[in-house]
């Protein structure tokens, strides 16, 4: 007979004998096929909040979303009442969906629609329930109009000016501001308290203002309501004179007010109820004078520094999540000079329910048994009520399968028709909670869910796994059979796993087969197949070996492979782990690899790769190329070295747990030393026939100690090395074990982190197989929520990774990792922390707002979010920003959106927003992040950048210059920044290293040309061109005049090099001088345009120039050499420099690759500091062209990536220009007396023989052909221009023929008149040019062929 108490000790009993059920509960599988087939009660996926605000601007959306098998329907409830949805237009439920929208498209007012409202989605099986969602509308009330009296306040006296902000839902911010709409300064006398009211602890002459406004923002409807202003006035004992400045030392201003001994200001409250995981905020604002200071203390204890923040200038204290240990008594001390004043708060900490064992989904098979947990805490302790269908279990029809034990549901020997959905529901008068549990009894045939008739490949004695997925409710038994006969497999070298899977320890060729699985249970049996083919190992059995050839020869490295006939193979070769490119000098045949004409670049390790579907096998060897001993006699010897003999007779002794002694005996050295011994090791369980690197000893030794890991079959191999090359590996020695021990090493890497908001990922690095230390290596995992004081959850796995589900969003949890082998257990390691995943922030930053607008920065402030709504890991506030448009009208820009982050944990945080483009519309909104999320967008705030000065113009240059003349143009700035007006020319002369006398000229800005008048063509200029808007100013953009006369270059800066011609790089955006890279070749004589009339014929050949103009590259002031890469063991040496007039050869050497570097010429002019630098791709020597004559210049060379590799600096200096005399001999005093003098004898001469012909005198000449001339010459590339034209066939004005008809000979001086200005080449050397008379028919008279000159016209007169 049962005692009173033996109905519940029977219970007690019944639910721990149900504990081993739990794990029974089938896991059904996310296979697509059984889940279309599998019949399930409703699931809630998708709710509004508990407590949902909403917009009254907005329509209504209530959130209702479940999943089940067949599909739901959905039924609603408003304050506990069955909601109609079809007799209210205004309320439609979306397709497929339970969500409600409430639509004010044709009136209504939200505020009908406020309620609780709870969600209904039922199918056959059963009902799940949503929350109870309270629908409010948000509000935000106007403040009552209210005049108010002047304040009126004696000076020193404390003083509260309230704010009382009108009630909202959800409640406003408040900040007081002044008339100007700046806000009220803040300090420890002035400060706003937690319910908005402005506290004085005492008030000064200068806080007299008639504009103190409390302002409310309410963040739904982002209005700012604003209260009307108090005036204060304060009465002082003296005289205020208010234009004196503040002095904080005296902020009395020297008038007698009366010091007093602190009081706290109301509201003081003595006691404080918060909820666990709420802010608690604690305050103390004391009045006195001087002001006092506050200090916060725990009775009992010290407050907790990791959690404490003190606010308010330490007049608030601030926990941001609290628990229950954050209970007790606060106190705030306020002192001052005069005296000390206490206030105690006594905090008192309850809680919402809270989950400890959230019952979850139970699937079971007919006539199992099974059991639902709904385990919760709070203060006070909830009530927890179990519902099925969303019906209270104690009104619901009896189950004999089921019975309830307080917060444990237990299920025995289920029906089908006990499938339906409980909820659990723990509440207390400070919350609820509520959960859904699906209890599906499930009746489902056997069925494979893995591929049919696989095929697995395994190569020989590795381990392999035949996969056979099944599923079936009742779970089936499984079984497997090889070639359809005999017992099921298991034991021996066979195991089967409960998920089906057949392990083949070790597979050997008689394992070869087809394998059945067969999954059988009452409702019947499935089966599969799976065919086993075994395969010999990949293998390279001839590896490459050590090479040192000399240079120029071939080198050979062998690789010969063995693999199963059946498998294809595919070997590759690599060179220092990069694949190599065959091709020319290297060569690969089937087993083997020729490097012909080897060099220094060679040299490397190779490896052969050989790979097949299913396993690889690698080999390497190095390259080392010798010098040729006639090129180096140091090599020279009279025996050639190689590699030695490889070491004999190993020997193992003095065994130990964890070392042992290894002796040899080296071999023959051959002519070079022995300088290391390598030994290597082969174990036969991990990976058996794979030699690996144990250490290295000097080649001086042959007797070493080893330290070795347990549970290891060892077997040792020595290898000698010298200067040429490895040995050949020793014979193996005797195998040694080692026994088997608990593992030594903790596994690294430990971390913990979500990969969803509601999971958290533990993983770690695995030991490696020679740390095991023993057989059956598994892992135990603990893990705990951290400050919470619960228990340890551990795991114990195999492999590297386990997953905790049904986390918190982002919340630290310890961790701590063991190795454990049949031996024993490995050390624990340290705990580390590791945190659930984080989700979407929930809340915007608000109050986005700019001030203190320049023309490219912009300060920005807002309000910082709560901490818990960031939902992870505070990463910064991230700045959105776009370029909307340009104040400058009809100007097009990019709109691309840029992101600036800022980090900022401060209560009123602000940042600086650089690098804006001037005169330009901007947007931005921001945004919090956490390492994986955004949040929600801010207020999008505009604003407009203040004008600038503007960019360089488009472009610059001299179009034509003339004798007399020089004509530039230029275009706008491709960003004005601002409104033009006008551009500003600045012009000075240059001569050699001096400079003129600057000119300035100023254009209004529709102006883009203009031409300047010379007044003497041989000199040069240099322009200096600028934008302006009303800031000033822009960047000049710098010109100088092309060279005229003998003067050939055109640019400031050029680079020649007698190479092919490349292309110019890209043009910099921050150049301000043209950059000419030249290239000049030989040309054939048929392509060659003469730059000017020669004296020798045609057939002379002639060097053309090729020049590529590319827009300015690179013009430098300053340089930073921090935060450079150095590339080790590279130099630069031996910069020469040998100058000219315009021009200097410069040469350096360098170890850089050849084509892998560029360098960078930088020279600088003494005269005035400039320096410039010019990019240079090619190899020295180079050509630097475009210097200025007779200049001193300091010229250095440097790596284009590694800028502190440099040579050392080398100053030289261009010879003297020419004078400027010399620069047009037809211009010369002299010259033209010359001419007048030689013009003078010929018509004396004339006349003579004008004489003597009247005389009937003959003037015998011989007749003569004129030799042909040259075609006639067009405009060349370079400026030359042809000297002939349509007037040399005309006869002369003034021409006569000879007195008897006959023509006369034109051989004299006559016909070698100056056909155009005389010119000095590069010698100095005067170079006439001449044109040849040509023949014309008798009848056409004496014509001339050449320009007219002051010869030909002395000549056509006569």
């Amino acid at each position: 007979m049962l005692t009173a108490g033996g109905p519940a000790a029977l219970a007690v009993i019944s639910a721990l004998l149900l504990l081993w059920q739990k794990g029974l509960a089938i896991e059904v599988p996310l296979d697509a096929k059984i889940q279309q087939d599998m019949k399930q009660p409703p699931t809630i996926v998708k709710q509004s909040l508990k407590d949902y605000i909403v917009d009254p601007r907005d329509n209504i959306v209530i959130e209702c979303e479940a999943k089940s098998n067949p599909a739901p329907t959905y039924m609603w409830r408003r304050n506990g009442k069955f909601f109609n949805i079809g007799k209210d237009p205004r309320v439609e439920r979306r397709a497929r969906s339970g969500t409600l929208d409430i639509s004010f498209r044709n009136g209504g007012r939200p505020e009908d629609y406020e309620g609780e409202y709870q969600c209904f989605a039922s199918n056959d099986l059963g009902v799940a329930i949503s929350n109870k969602i309270l629908l409010r509308v948000s509000k935000s009330p106007l403040w009552p109009k209210e005049v108010w009296e002047p304040v009126v306040v004696t000076e020193g006296s404390p003083l509260v000016l309230a704010c009382n902000p009108p009630p909202g839902l959800p409640p406003p911010y408040t900040f007081w501001m002044n008339s100007a709409m700046m806000p009220i300064a803040q300090d420890r006398r002035v400060s706003m308290g937690l319910n908005g009211d402005l506290y004085f602890s005492n008030v000064l002459a200068n806080d007299a203002h008639t504009d103190y406004s409390c302002n409310a923002r309410f963040p739904f409807t982002h209005t700012i309501q604003q209260k009307n202003p108090f005036t204060l006035k304060v009465l002082t004992t003296e005289p205020y004179n208010d234009t004196s400045s503040f002095n904080f030392t005296e902020p009395f201003g020297g008038r007698k007010v009366a010091e007093t001994v602190p009081s706290f200001l109301p509201p003081t409250d003595s006691s404080k109820m918060v909820l666990r995981g709420e802010r608690l905020k604690l305050e103390c604002i004391a009045a006195g004078v001087p002001t006092p200071s506050i200090k916060w203390f725990k009775k009992g204890g010290d407050l907790p520094a990791n959690k404490v923040k003190f606010e308010n200038f330490n007049k608030t204290l601030h926990i941001g999540s609290v628990s229950e240990e954050d209970a007790g008594e606060y106190m705030c001390m306020a002192n001052n000079q005069i005296g000390i004043m206490r206030h105690s708060i006594y905090v008192q900490v309850k809680a919402a329910p809270y989950w400890l064992d959230k019952p979850t989904n139970l699937v079971l098979a007919p006539d199992e048994n099974g059991r639902l947990v709904c385990r919760a805490n709070g203060n006070p302790k909830p009530h927890i009520q179990w519902l099925v269908n969303g019906e209270p279990i104690e009104t619901s029809l009896p189950n004999p399968n089921r019975q309830v034990l307080d917060d444990t549901l237990i299920f025995r020997s289920v029906q089908v028709g006990d499938s339906a959905v409980y909820q659990c529901n723990a509440s207390n008068h400070h919350g609820y909670l509520l959960a859904n549990a699906l209890v599906n009894i499930l009746d489902m045939v056997p069925r494979m869910l893995g591929p049919k008739n696989q095929l697995i490949k395994v190569i020989e004695n590795n381990r392999t796994f035949l996969d056979c997925p099944y599923f079936g409710s009742p779970l089936p038994d499984l079984r497997w059979f090889k070639n359809g006969q005999g017992s099921g497999l298991d034991g021996g070298h066979y195991r089967v796993y409960i998920n089906g899977s057949l392990e083949i320890k070790r597979a050997r060729a008689e394992d070869q087969g087809t394998y059945t699985c067969v999954a059988s249970s009452l409702l019947g049996t499935v089966d599969n197949k799976v065919r086993l083919e075994v395969k010999e190992p990949t293998r390279i059995v001839r590896a490459p070996e050590h090479q040192s050839p000399i240079r120029g020869s071939t080198a050979r490295f062998d690789c010969r492979v063995k693999s199963d006939p059946t498998l294809p193979t595919t070997v590759t070769w690599l060179k220092d782990d990069k694949p190599l490119s065959l091709g020319g000098r290297l060569k690969k045949d089937e087993e083997s690899l020729s490097i012909h004409n080897v060099h220094e670049g060679d040299e490397g390790t190779y490896t052969c790769t050989v790979k097949t579907e299913i396993d690889q096998d690698t080999a390497s060897a190095h390259l080392t190329v010798l010098e040729d001993a006639l090129f180096n006699p140091s090599v020279n010897s009279a025996l050639p070295a190689a590699r030695p003999d490889p070491p004999m007779d190993l020997d193992v002794s003095d065994p130990a747990a964890r070392s042992v002694r290894l002796t040899w005996i080296p071999g023959n050295d051959h002519n070079s030393p022995v300088t290391q011994f390598l030994v290597q090791y082969e174990e036969d369980r991990w990976q058996p026939g794979k030699w690996q690197n144990l250490s290295s000893y000097p080649g001086d030794l042959n007797s070493v100690i080893l330290q070795l890991a347990p549970f290891i079959h060892y077997q040792f191999r020595v290898i000698a090395v010298n200067t040429v090359g490895q040995s050949e590996p020793s014979r193996p020695s005797p195998r040694y074990p080692t026994s088997g021990a608990p593992p030594d090493a903790i596994p690294s890497g430990l971390r913990g982190w979500g990969t969803k908001r509601n999971n958290m990922e533990i993983t770690w690095e695995p030991l490696l197989d020679v740390e095991r230390n023993g057989p059956n290596l598994h892992y135990g995992v603990w893990w705990r929520r951290k400050d919470t004081g619960e228990e340890w959850h551990n795991v114990t796995t195999e492999g590297a990774k386990h997953v905790v589900g049904e986390t918190d969003t982002y919340v630290p949890y310890e961790i701590k990792i063991q190795a454990r082998n049949d031996f024993g257990v490995g050390p624990e390691s340290n705990v580390v922390v590791g945190y659930s995943g984080e989700d979407v922030p929930t809340a915007p930053p608000t109050d986005l707002r700019v001030s203190k607008i320049n023309s490219t920065k912009v300060h920005i402030h807002w309000t910082p979010v709560e901490p818990g709504t960031v939902q992870g890991e505070f990463k910064e506030y991230r700045v959105h920003y776009w370029r909307e448009a340009s104040l400058v009208k009809d100007l097009r820009v990019s709109k691309e959106k840029k992101a600036r982050g800022f980090y900022s944990t401060v209560e009123q945080p602000s940042g600086i927003l650089t690098d804006l483009v001037p005169y330009s519309h901007y947007k931005m909104f921001m945004v919090v992040a956490n390492s994986v999320h955004e949040g929600p967008a801010s207020n999008t705030v505009e604003f407009h950048t203040k004008e600038g000065v503007p960019d360089t113009p488009r472009y610059f240059k001299i179009v034509q210059r003339s004798t007399d003349s020089i004509h530039l143009e230029w275009d706008k700035p491709l960003e004005p920044n601002g409104i033009l007006i006008g551009y500003t020319l600045k012009c000075q002369t240059v001569n050699g290293s001096r400079l003129g006398r600057l000119q300035v000229e100023s254009f209004y800005p529709n102006v883009t040309s203009h031409t300047l008048r010379l007044p003497d063509r041989s000199t040069r200029y240099k322009f200096y061109l600028a934008a302006r808007t009303q800031v000033g100013a822009g960047e000049v953009y710098a010109e100088e005049s092309p060279h005229f006369a003998n003067e050939v270059e055109v640019t400031d800066v050029a680079v020649s090099q007698t190479v092919a011609p490349t292309p110019p790089p890209p043009p910099s955006p921050t150049t301000v001088a043209p950059t000419t890279i030249s290239t000049s070749t030989t040309a054939a004589p048929t392509t060659a345009a003469p730059t000017t009339p020669a004296t020798t014929t045609p057939a002379t050949a002639t060097t053309a120039s090729t020049t590529t103009s590319t827009p300015p590259v690179v013009v430098t002031t300053k340089r930073a050499d921090q935060n450079v890469l150095v590339a080790p063991g590279r130099e630069i040496w031996n910069l020469t420099v040998e100058p000219n007039s315009n021009y200097a050869n410069v040469s350096w050497r360098h170890n850089f690759p050849a084509g892998s570097s560029e360098f960078v010429l930088e020279f600088t002019l003494e005269s005035n500091g400039t320096m410039k630098s010019v990019p240079v791709k090619h190899q020295p020597p180079i050509k630097l062209a475009g210097l200025i004559e007779g200049a001193k210049y300091r010229l250095r060379v440097y790596s284009h990536e590694h800028h502190s590799i440099s040579s050392k600096y080398v100053t030289f200096e261009t010879s003297a220009a020419y004078s400027k005399d010399q620069v047009d001999i037809a211009t010369q005093g002299w010259f033209i007396g010359l001419m007048c003098a030689i013009a003078l004898i010929v018509l004396i001469l004339l006349i003579v023989c004008f004489i003597k012909r009247s005389r009937g005198g003959k003037y015998a000449v011989r007749d003569k052909k004129d030799l042909p001339l040259d075609a006639v010459d067009q405009k060349d590339q370079d400026g030359s221009f042809d000297y002939h034209s349509d007037e040399d066939n005309k006869p002369l004005q003034g021409s006569q023929t000879s007195l008897d008809g006959v023509k006369e000979s034109d051989d004299s001086l006559v016909d070698y008149g100056e056909g155009g200005d005389g010119q000095f080449n590069e010698d100095g050397s005067f170079i006439g040019q001449y044109t040849v008379k040509k023949d014309k028919d008798e009848t056409e008279g004496n014509e001339s062929s050449e320009a007219t000159s002051p010869v030909n016209a002395i000549y056509s007169l006569a």
